[in-house]
């Protein structure tokens, strides 16, 4: 039997990644950085005190049949769509600066990616265990692992989750593939294994939204996971990272997500008396 690779830890990142920039220090990297200290922060004060419903039962099943569809997709209400940890464009955080080398910002900013994903699923891990998610789905799709030789492998969420992120860290912590010291060439393969990073990761946040969006909006985490879902998305966009036919199947989450929000009315500097 083959034995499934271990949960990847979840574990805060440095602040402090820097980018190679000719041969001086790294620049640092423009990121959400709120998300991980207020994920800690609300995952700390967390507690199943019987206020909150939160058990459910598999909609999905294992035998490669797609899921039933909901009958209402509860991240899509607007009072859940407008909660954000920050509300300007997003694409100022993704653009490639003038002065930055193209694969130092991809390794970059998937290496982030990564790890706050990774710390996301964390926060409802307990909730998705191989017997209410007996198959990785997310909307009516149901993601299968293919090993090294292309074998097909049918597993449940958890499982699929652990293959994503263990192979994810095997490679951003590869040297010889996402280097880190300056004079170090990235491979010719780079690109292409960045897209598969960010291709596994949006199945991750797809089935987080599908079948454990209320156990997020119980923890109060959802706005930190609209934003680090949008702030992916227009990553993901601005270098063609992942096929659209990929994301389709959360193109009307994306598309109210990655429209920066209408100013406030307490935004409005004229006082009205």
């Amino acid at each position: 039997m083959e034995t499934l690779p271990k949960a990847v830890p979840s574990f805060v990142f440095s602040h402090e990644q820097h980018m190679r920039v000719g041969g001086q220090k790294k620049r640092k990297i423009p990121t959400v950085v709120e998300l991980v200290d207020k994920l800690l922060s609300f995952r700390m004060r967390f507690k199943r005190n019987g206020s909150y419903t939160l058990n459910r039962k598999s909609k999905t099943k294992p035998n490669g049949k797609k899921p039933p569809a909901e009958e209402k997709k509860h991240y899509m209400e607007s009072d859940y769509t407008k909660v954000r940890v920050v509300d300007f464009d997003l694409k100022e955080l993704v653009v490639l600066p003038r002065e930055i080398d193209l694969n130092e910002w991809l390794a970059s900013n998937t290496t982030t990616f990564f790890n706050l994903i990774n710390l996301q699923y964390s926060t409802i891990s307990e909730f998705c265990t191989g017997d209410t998610c007996q198959a990785m789905a997310a909307c009516n799709t149901i993601y299968y692992w293919y090993d090294e030789r292309g074998k097909k492998i049918k597993c449940t969420a958890p499982q699929y989750v652990d293959f994503v992120m263990s192979l994810a860290q095997k490679l951003v912590t590869d040297e010889e593939i996402f280097p880190t010291k300056y004079g170090k060439e990235f491979p010719n393969s780079f690109e292409s294994l960045v897209k598969k990073i960010c291709r596994y990761l949006f199945h991750v946040l797809a089935h987080i939204y599908w079948v454990h969006f209320k156990e997020t909006v119980a923890l109060e985490l959802h706005g930190h996971l609209n934003t680090l879902y949008a702030h992916f998305i227009v990553f993901v966009r601005e270098f063609n990272l992942v096929d659209p036919k990929e994301t389709c199947i959360m193109d009307d989450l994306s598309e109210v997500l990655c429209t920066p929000l209408p100013p406030s009315p307490q935004q409005n500097h004229v006082t009205e008396r």
